[in-house]
């Protein structure tokens, strides 16, 4: 089944996607995305630099609230960028959160976005200032090579604060996967860190992905029973840890997740990964490596659309794969073992972790870091991060967790949380607690409807049918994304919406409270009136007919709201 280097090379002579060809050609990663940033004519580059701008970790966007006006005004649209941070796990130190802090005020929107990939996002940076974030991320010891592009993301690990002995040890594995996995061309020091250019660029730049990269983007996070919160069966490898009297001995693996689809094209569906087998932790990176290397290999370069390994792992079938990967490991992958998830969710508040140090896990809605009139949020963070001695972890959720704080640390910690009146969030509804919303307006340029700005008016409406239902307590995945690229990973929720065009959404239901199963379509294309009018019945019958310790997606599949989803081949059925 293993390709020969001819074989490899003879695919550019098919009809492959435009993007190939520009990855093959951009001199590992290159371009003229230096001659772009130096062009003081406009605020963008070029249509072939934005594409591989990704790679680098950042986007151009435009502030679509403004492009009618600008049009008007026979103005370019209001160019900005947005740059990803790689951030392995989401672990952070209090010197990294002030450091970014200081970019968003400085070069950025004066905002931290939290993303669902536990990293820092930052939006609104002018081309000018492009290169100079890019400078000050790295003099952090921070980097964004790889945070986006069709390359291994940001390798995500369940932040544990209940568990922070095995937590260490899982951040270790998903930073060196994460290292192991990067890019090895020096496009990325010579363009923005002003490194020595490499003159004479040989095959051997990138051994491991080729000139061609990967047919898309991939995924990989790991997960910690009894808590399912990178949602483990969304990635392209999930590894599930597998704890034996208190010590690590390996993974469980599953492949092929992924939760982007496109609207009307039933070739195109979101995934959960299958169960391949076990390994033993200290072969862990060597197994990504080795199926990374299958998707890149065997992945769909004709067609974007189905590009994902999620549909490799389905044209083939996973045992085809596992053979597979067998073959180049030169062993064989064991029987998974025994595991068992309880939620997906934060443990909010204060919880104490190992060797008496103690984890706040703070609320933050959408996982957006800002100030506002009434909530000081982004400039108490800043207080607390310069007296913190232990660590921030990202959680996969968008909250933030104040991680190892000392004793002696903890009343003062608290004391700024009073100050500032930062709220853990145990206060919310369980829906609140449990929602997610990706970017999507005025920046993403995929979005065809709110989300991040639009969620929690929603959701305030919602919780007026849970008071009268009488389930306002009742923990309830609740997930919405302008597009249906997935970023919020809607298609695990139990509720969900998918934006569809300004102010309609495709409304889902049935997923899996522990993110193992897909939701199903419900209503389509339907605005806020309608949302409400369709979820008021289910609810009120959900707070009268619920078993005990049923859960929500659990009640609507039962009671022939929606029908069971089994995997993705049965999305749209």
């Amino acid at each position: 089944m293993a390709k020969t280097n001819k074989q490899m090379s003879d695919e550019l002579d098919k009809k492959l996607d435009a993007l190939e060809y520009l990855k093959d050609e951009s001199n590992y990663l290159r371009g003229t995305i230096e001659q772009g940033l130096a062009d003081p004519l406009t605020g963008a580059i070029s249509d072939d630099d934005t594409k591989l701008l990704k790679f680098h970790g950042s986007y151009q966007q435009d502030d679509r609230d403004l492009r009618d006006e600008r049009r008007k005004q026979k103005l370019e649209p209001a160019y900005s960028f947005m740059i990803r941070v790689r951030l392995p796990g989401g672990t952070a130190t209090p010197e990294q959160w002030i450091a970014m802090d200081d970019i968003s005020n400085n070069y950025a929107n004066h905002t931290l976005k939290l993303t669902t990939r536990q990293t820092f996002q930052f939006h609104g940076i002018l081309k000018r200032n492009l290169k100079t974030s890019m400078k000050k991320i790295n003099e952090s010891v921070l980097d964004t090579i790889a945070a986006c592009g069709d390359v291994n993301r940001n390798t995500m690990c369940n932040p544990n604060p209940y568990q922070s002995h095995i937590h260490k040890e899982i951040n270790d594995y998903a930073t060196q996967i994460s290292d192991h996995l990067l890019p090895k061309t020096n496009a990325y020091h010579e363009i923005w860190l002003d490194g020595e250019k490499v003159l004479d660029s040989s095959e051997e730049i990138e051994p491991m992905y080729g000139k061609k990269y990967l047919p898309r983007k991939f995924k990989i996070g790991i997960a910690l029973p009894p808590s399912n919160d990178i949602d483990v069966y969304s990635q392209d490898i999930g590894l599930i840890g597998i704890v034996e009297d208190g010590t690590l001995i390996g993974f469980n693996v599953t492949i092929g997740g992924g939760m982007g689809m496109t609207h009307g094209n039933t070739d195109t569906y979101p995934q959960v990964g299958r169960l391949a087998g076990f390994v033993p932790k200290g072969k862990v990176v060597d197994v990504c490596e080795k199926i990374l290397t299958i998707q890149r290999d065997y992945g769909n370069r004709e067609n974007r659309k189905n590009a994902r390994f999620k549909y490799t792992v389905d044209r083939l079938g996973v045992d085809k794969v596992v053979e597979e990967l067998n073959t180049r490991l030169g062993w064989d992958i064991e029987d998974a073992r025994d595991f068992e998830f309880e939620h997906n969710g934060d443990r909010l508040g204060w919880i104490e972790g190992d060797e008496g140090v103690w984890n706040y896990t703070l609320f933050i809605q959408n996982g957006r870091v800002k100030d506002t009139e009434d909530y000081q949020l982004k400039t108490a963070l800043r207080k607390i991060a310069e007296t913190h001695t232990g660590d921030f972890r990202l959680s996969p959720n968008q909250n933030l967790i104040i991680a190892n704080v000392t004793p002696e640390k903890k009343e003062e910690i608290q004391n700024l949380i009073d100050q500032y009146g930062l709220t853990d969030g145990k206060n919310y509804t369980g829906l609140r607690r449990n929602s997610m919303a990706c970017v999507a307006f005025p920046t993403c340029g995929l979005a065809m409807a709110e989300s991040e700005r639009y969620l929690p008016s929603l959701i305030s409406k919602i919780e007026d049918l849970l008071d009268e239902a009488g389930v306002n307590d009742e923990e309830i995945t609740i997930r919405m994304t302008g597009c249906p690229n997935g970023c919020a990973r809607p298609a695990l929720a139990e509720i969900a919406f998918i934006g569809k065009a300004p102010g309609k959404y495709n409304m889902y239901l049935g997923g899996g409270f522990k993110g193992e199963r897909l939701n199903k379509l419900y209503k389509e294309n339907i605005g806020e009136q309608e949302i409400l009018e369709s979820l008021r019945p289910i609810l009120m019958d959900y707070g009268k007919e619920r078993l005990e310790g049923e859960r929500f997606g659990d009640f609507v599949i039962r009671s022939g709201v929606v029908a069971k989803v089994h995997g993705g081949q049965d999305f749209h059925s």
